[in-house]
């Protein structure tokens, strides 16, 4: 380096002066090396002062009136960006005309090398100057926060290249470019001793007087702070150490719980041993027969009969039922309680059963007329699917039509237009063996791969559609207009889209100065490119500095302009459908090539992906369905459908035994056997179970009218307008599967026991009549279900005819077998179980329909169709079925073989006095019958069963509370869609949040008030203006989410009109009406505001209000952004303001910023939580409405009400299923109960929830009210058998905890094994099968949450359930009718409850 004056001169001295030509021609001039004294020569001193202000008022200076005009059209451009700062502004000023025409320039400036300009003569290549620190740094910060609007970014991006200290500022605006300065400035740290630096005083932009103070928007220490605010969806304040103040109180009542339930059987248990020592000892004193009389098990050989409720009553009452529980055995007094004591009845069970009766006499009577008639409405019903449609717009299918966000979106659109169409591609390189998380990739960036990619760019741009031949060109996004160039934001843009001026050794340089400092490298579109834009997870040195050569990523995006107008879409589709078709085929190939993989994503790709049909598993679905058909087929005739009919293995068992008999013995000595089925048979006997037994066909039935009833579903609805969507047609079928099957087999088991009672065989062998009669008849007491006494259309004499007979049949009941036609048998079944499906089936279709009132359009066609399908089920199964049923059990009883009912099976022969060979209950009844029951009813059982759920629900509740909203839109797509690549890598790569505006109207902008409270680069603008709180937001970014200064029209507008800005707002002279266009001669024009009274100034005393304001604002929104007036609002502002029709009015206008890198489902609620509290404060503050827009809004609204739309239906469904229970079970305990556990049902699922990673969405939200259907399921059979086995106690008779218990014990038996059955181990078969799916979104939604569902709805419904009912349960309503024959029949054939009967022979026996 040449040290030109290494001597500090006491004298003013300049280093240079005067300009020497430029570098190159058209270049900038260079000034000439000139060591003397200042001079006043050749200097304009009014362009002086008006540049450099009062200092240069007098004296001499070392510069020229060339040098000044110089200065003048550079600091012109840079105050473009900075003169909304006074203190940078005239910071700015003092520093280069300080470095220009300082008469001290020597003492701090030294030129250490010349060079030849193109005039040939000596001028300046390289100088050092000096500034003192205090003044660099003050500089520096009074400029680094000034904002740059149209970017949403700040003037230090342009002004300093992003610098992030007063040195790195110093030297971009030192270093030689074409844009910045024509000769080396440099900036060392320290000076020689012969120098001093440039120590002059720098201005603060929170300094009080006019030519300093900034505003709140470029100076953050005059911001007003805005209160503190927790973060959106914030964790609860309240901890006890490492858990929330909930958890701590749940657990500490639990723990409470558990210790006095342990010490309170500890206490118990003392108590009743010293009670038994007693006991033992006063035994000893008595003689045997005193013993037997005190003995405790002599009180309890009755169920709860004579010898158990007698000592409640009073007079004859208790002489009689003790007498006529001898005659007819134990336990008869409870289940016949009219001779004990007065029974409660409720006339709705009443009603109910005789109008199910007739319902089931009448379609047992006429069963083809019956199917006739309902199939042919069912017919009508599905003509609706002339009108079916499917909704496949996600827009339409998951956001409510009145949403605010969806209308908000409709705004937006409607006055700026669609958001863009993003076309956007992730480029990282492979690894060797596949698979590698993103952290794992190598760098991306290489000579080979840049030159690849270059080649690929150009084919793009190249590509055209078909059939029209759309190019990028015709659809890209242009900002400078129709003649502009596209916006591509991607690396190649750095180096021009051409590599050919770099090669190995140079592109690094390039790449790196580009990144460092983006506006030394503007695209074609003349937009910075920030490397967050276009490069992706670039890592850090040890010092934090950026490694932008080894990135990981390279992100390239094509923005495409959407529109309203289907032309102009569909041109940018066809041109999307190209693109697609190109990228996947270069998805295939980039990897052999270049050793590149891709992730992309079009315009076309999200709707197209979502709506394949592939969405699903299809083929696991239906191999999920069809494991759940066979299920029910084959397993619904194993009940009891005849007690001697003999199964495969026994068939084989016999043919094996009798086999040599047919050898051995000799036909002439052959004699006719007792029963056929002994006989020597050459080959096996046909199993009569499972040929004519077996009710296959019967259960195909079933599941063909859940088929049908949803397609009538789907046919009603369809007429009226409701779409379906894939939803429905991948749960519908499940849920009616689910909640209708078991009603078919509890009619099935039902009709199996009214066979044993009274069907062909019911009346062989001794004791018949013991078997098949009801205690009732022989009380004299005439049924009103009697098949006589039932049928409609006889007149008053008959009828009494008819109950003379039939007390004359009850007269003799005990001595004559009752024989019941199949019709009749069929017409009990269905009066028994009916009010038990009519409870079920109402609440389930109150339920689903109240998920109607959820507002996504998707759950609520969903709960309109699932409560419309479980109706139509209902109705099918309580008609169509009941035929169905009839005929079947005539097949059966003609010997007829299942599916091939033209064949019939040879007649049995079996010995009459053959003693019945089982029971009647299958394997499931006999063991709920024997162990499961007896165990469940224990005392301490019971504690330890509500320990256990407490417990559930205890950890259920603190679960829930880390259940997070949200739904992955990568569940949404097929497991193969290229889409999953793609947002795993926005995930990864993408470090800029999604854009969002904030959009105002209803504010009159055209008058000082409205103006003010928009503004925020004046002095008068409202503290709490719409830019200045979106700028105080931005600087508590973790609650607002916002991360870039928000693009403020008006100030950029209005600063528009600053005559300073001679380049900008331009009229003519002689007609200042029209304004001049951009390169229009200076002679000709003037600036806007030249001689305007009152004059431009910051105050906003004088800017333009009413017409004139419109006039200039249409002027600004029509002038080109451009190098010299980057203010004009065309490219940045175009299309951020709606005018009217007339253009003499602002409807709306909007505020652009950026949230932050939103990674998380978390993240985006929240920001969108973010935005709308933001806009809220604007809109109360400013009195204008304000609301946000982004693109994912409008998919992330419902998250914004899940939570209380959730609340809202569960409460309401639990209500509706608490008032049916209620009012159909007769008891608003047992009805509370029912809710209760049902409610708890759900609390589990939900619980689950939140330990297996499910959100809460509309998906989980649809099952959270299937919860509440099937939940239903598993209680409501219980809960009715429950009650009505009742005796008629009331609920605080010193006896009723025993009878309590008898009831759930008789209703365990009943039910039990069809709940199991019918839903339990349906829905885990079809569960099982699911989990065989490759689809995360059918593993996660259906088989997980599924799953919960029926194990939690399966323990609540008869493990909790039973034991709450014995223990509070109401009083029950005995059963008039049909019951007694069974209840009776139950008691002669071993339906004893163990823990109350005397004799362990009986309970062992079955």
């Amino acid at each position: 380096m040449e040290v030109l004056r290494p001597v500090m001169q006491t004298e003013p001295r300049c280093a240079m002066r005067g300009s020497c030509g430029p570098k190159v021609i058209f270049g900038k001039p260079l000034p000439c090396p000139y060591d003397g004294p200042p001079s006043e020569d050749d200097v304009d001193r009014d362009l002086l002062m008006t540049l450099c202000g009062a200092d240069f008022a007098q004296g001499p200076t070392c510069c020229t009136t060339d040098q000044l005009e110089t200065l003048r059209d550079n600091l012109g451009l840079a105050e473009n960006l900075i003169s909304s700062c006074p203190a940078c502004r005239n910071n700015f000023r003092k520093f280069w005309c300080s470095f220009t025409c300082s008469p001290e320039q020597a003492s701090f400036l030294n030129v250490t090398e010349r060079q030849l300009s193109s005039t040939r003569q000596v001028a300046v290549k390289a100088v050092d100057f000096y500034v003192s620190e205090q003044f660099g740094q003050g500089f520096y910060d009074s400029c680094k926060d000034i904002k740059m609007g149209a970017t949403n970014g700040y003037a230090m991006d342009l002004l300093g290249g992003g610098a992030k200290d007063y040195h790195a500022f110093l030297k971009f605006m030192g270093d030689e470019k074409d844009m910045g300065s024509p000769f080396q400035i440099n900036f060392p740290p320290s000076s020689p001793s012969n120098y001093s630096p440039l120590n002059v005083t720098a201005r603060n932009c929170y300094d009080n007087d006019l030519a300093s103070r900034c505003t709140c928007i470029d100076c953050l220490d005059v911001c007003e702070k805005l209160p503190e605010i927790p973060p959106p969806n914030a964790e609860p304040t309240c901890h006890v150490g490492l858990v929330s103040c909930l958890t701590f109180a749940l657990l500490l009542l639990y723990g409470l719980a558990v210790l006095s339930f342990i010490l309170g059987y500890g206490l118990q248990v003392t108590l009743r041993r010293r009670r038994e020592k007693s006991y033992e000892r006063v035994a000893l004193a008595t003689d045997t027969a005193s013993e037997r009389v005190a003995s405790p098990r002599s009180h309890t050989r009755g169920l709860i009969g004579a010898s158990s409720l007698a000592q409640y009553l009073d007079g004859e009452d208790s002489t009689g039922t003790q007498s006529e529980s001898r005659r007819l055995g134990r336990g008869a007094s409870l289940l016949d309680p009219i001779e004990t004591v007065q029974p409660r009845h409720y006339r709705l069970n009443t009603v109910l059963r005789r109008a199910f009766y007739r319902l089931g006499l009448i379609a047992a009577t006429y069963p083809w007329l019956n199917f006739a008639i309902v199939f042919a409405i069912f017919g009508l019903l599905n003509l609706g699917w002339k009108r079916f449609e499917v909704e496949t717009d996600p827009v339409r299918l998951w956001v409510a039509p009145d949403s605010e966000s969806k209308l908000q979106k409709e705004f937006f659109d409607e006055h700026f237009g669609p958001f863009y169409r993003v076309e956007q591609v992730f480029v990282t390189s492979t690894v060797p063996g596949g698979g590698s998380s993103p952290q794992d990739k190598p760098p991306v960036l290489t000579w080979e791969h840049l030159k690849y990619w270059a080649d690929v760019e150009e084919d793009i741009r190249n590509l055209e559609s078909s059939p029209h031949g759309y190019t990028l060109s015709d659809v890209c996004l242009k900002p400078a207009g129709p003649d502009g160039f596209c916006v591509v934001q991607s690396v190649m843009a750095w180096f021009g889209n051409d590599l050919s001026s770099y090669d190995p050794d140079t592109w690094q340089d390039r790449l790196e100065n580009c990144a460092e400092t983006p506006v030394n490298c503007l695209p074609d579109f003349q937009q910075p490119l920030a490397p967050e834009m276009v490069l992706g997870l670039v890592p850090e040195d040890e010092e934090g500095r950026k490694e932008y050569v080894n990135a990981t990523a390279m992100v390239i995006t094509y923005v495409v302009p959407d529109s309203l107008d289907k032309t102009e879409q569909g041109k940018a589709m066809e041109w999307e459908y190209t693109l697609r078709d190109y990228l996947q085929k270069l998805g295939e190939r980039a990897p052999r090539e270049a050793g590149l993989e891709i992730a992309w994503s079009t315009g076309v790709s999200l709707e197209e992906e979502i709506n394949k049909s592939t969405n699903t598993d299809i083929k696991i679905v239906v191999l999920s369905y069809v494991a759940m058909f066979f299920y029910v087929a084959f397993t619904l005739g194993n009940g009891a459908a005849t007690r001697d009919d003999e199964g495969l293995w026994t068939c084989l068992a016999q043919w094996v035994t009798n086999l040599p008999k047919f050898f051995w013995q000799p036909s002439a000595s052959s004699t006719l056997s007792l029963d056929s089925r002994l006989s020597p048979r050459l080959f096996p006997r046909l199993p009569r179970a499972l040929f004519v037994g077996s009710k296959f066909t019967l259960g195909l039935f079933g599941i063909a009218l859940v088929i049908l009833s949803v397609g009538s579903s789907v046919g009603l609805f369809s007429a009226l307008g409701v779409k379906v969507t894939l939803i429905i047609a991948e749960v519908i079928p499940f849920l009616v599967l689910a909640v209708g099957v078991d009603n078919v087999f509890i009619l099935v088991h039902e009709l199996d026991r009214q066979n044993l009672l009274h069907g062909p065989n019911a009346g062989s062998g001794a004791g018949a009549a013991a078997w098949a009669y009801g205690d009732s008849y022989s009380y004299g007491h005439t049924t009103p279900m009697s098949p006589t006494r039932a049928r409609s259309g006889l007149d008053s004499q008959e009828r009494e005819l008819e109950a003379e007979h039939e007390q004359e049949v009850s007269l003799d009941a005990g001595s004559t077998p009752q024989y019941l036609s199949a019709e009749e048998r069929v017409a009990r079944t269905l009066a028994k179980m009916g009010p038990s499906i009519l409870l079920s089936t109402v609440t389930e279709t109150v339920a689903f329909a109240l998920g109607a009132l959820v507002p996504m359009p998707a759950v609520r066609n969903f709960a309109l169709y699932a409560a419309g399908s479980v109706f139509l089920n209902a109705v099918l199964q309580i008609t169509v079925f009941v035929s169905a049923l009839v005929v079947d059990l005539k097949r059966v009883e003609a010997s007829r073989v299942d599916c091939f009912p033209c064949v019939r099976m040879p007649p049995r022969i079996a010995l009459l006095e053959a003693p019945p060979t089982s029971s009647g209950l299958s394997f499931l009844a006999r063991f709920i019958k024997k162990r499961y029951a007896p165990f469940l009813l224990k005392p301490l059982v019971k504690g330890v069963v509500l320990l256990t759920f407490g417990g559930i629900l205890v950890a259920s509740i603190i679960s829930i509370q880390h259940i997070e909203l949200g739904f992955d839109q990568r569940l949404a797509f097929p497991s193969e869609s290229y889409l999953i690549p793609y947002f795993d890598s926005v995930d990864a790569y993408l470090d800029i949040g999604p854009p969002v505006y904030f959009v105002v109207h209803d504010v009159d902008v055209t008058h000082r008030p409205g103006q003010q409270e928009l503004c925020g680069r004046f002095t008068t603008c409202d503290p709490y203006s719409i830019a200045n709180v979106l700028e105080a937001e931005r600087k508590r970014e973790e609650v607002s989410y916002i991360s870039q200064p928000a693009a403020s029209w008006i100030d950029d507008f209005f600063n528009w009109l600053d005559p300073l800005k001679d380049k900008c707002c331009r009229v003519r002279k002689n007609n200042h009406d029209i304004f001049c266009e951009p390169g229009e001669s200076p002679r000709r024009c003037q600036t806007c505001y030249a001689n305007h009274e009152p004059a431009w100034n910051i105050t906003m005393n004088g800017l333009p209000e009413g017409e004139e304001f419109m006039s200039y604002l249409r002027q600004w929104l029509v002038s080109p952004t451009d190098e010299d007036c980057p203010l004009a609002g065309k490219a940045s502002f175009g299309d951020a303001l709606a005018l009217s029709s007339d253009a003499k009015e602002l409807v709306a206008s909007h505020f652009r910023t950026f949230h932050k890198p939103l990674k998380s489902q978390a993240d985006l609620i929240n920001a969108f939580a973010a935005a709308h509290r933001i806009a809220d404060d604007l809109s109360e503050a400013t009195g204008a409405t304000v609301f946000p827009y982004s693109l994912h809004y409008v998919f992330f609204d419902q998250f914004a009400h899940i939570i209380p739309i959730t609340e809202q239906i569960l409460g309401l469904g639990l209500a509706a299923i608490l008032l049916v229970t209620a009012l159909l079970l007769g008891s608003w305990r047992t009805g509370t109960i029912v809710t209760s556990v049902v409610a708890l049902t759900v609390v589990t699922v939900m619980g689950v929830m939140g330990v297996w990673g499910i959100n809460l969405n509309a998906i989980s939200l649809v099952n959270l009210v299937i919860s509440l259907g099937i939940a239903v399921e598993f209680c409501a059979h219980v809960a009715r058998a429950f009650m009505s086995a009742g005796s008629g106690l009331p609920v605080d008779h010193p006896a009723g905890q025993k009878e309590r218990d008898e009831r759930m014990w008789i209703a365990l038996v009943d039910v039990g094994p069809s709940v199991l059955s019918g839903i339990t181990f349906t829905k885990l078969i079809g569960m099982c099968v699911l989990a065989l799916t490759r689809s995360k979104f059918l593993e996660i939604y259906y088989f997980r949450m599924w799953l919960t569902l029926i194990i939690s709805g399966a323990l609540h419904g008869l493990v909790l359930l039973p034991v709450v009912l014995s223990l509070a349960g109401g009083s029950g309503f005995p059963q008039q009718e049909a019951d007694e024959e069974w209840m009776s029949h139950a008691i002669r054939n071993d339906y004893e409850y163990t823990p109350f009967l005397a004799d362990d022979e009986s309970a062992l026996s079955d």
